[in-house]
């Protein structure tokens, strides 16, 4: 059985994570508000944050920015994307 959350991002009742995606506070609020559909968005765009700013996850800065952009997507008006970003067509 599926648990459900309110979802932040979403603004609605949503189907919950089945586990804490990230360690520590900052993965237990993800798990506790954000909803699978929410999460896959964020995965899409940390994949072109990852993309545009050609950042290596494995380095310390990189996973730092990343986590900090996360906590904005869910928790702080959202993550923008780089000015030089051009979505695919």
């Amino acid at each position: 059985m599926s648990r459900t959350i309110e979802c932040v991002l979403l603004g609605k009742e949503a189907e919950g994570l089945d586990y804490a995606p990230y360690p520590g506070e900052l993965g237990q609020r993800i798990y506790d508000n954000v909803s699978k559909e929410a999460w896959q968005r964020w995965l899409s765009h940390q994949t072109m944050l990852i993309n545009e700013y050609r950042l290596t996850p494995i380095e310390p800065e990189a996973r730092k920015f990343l986590e900090a952009e996360m906590e904005k997507f869910f928790f702080a008006g959202g993550s923008a994307a780089p000015k030089e970003f051009v979505p695919p067509k």
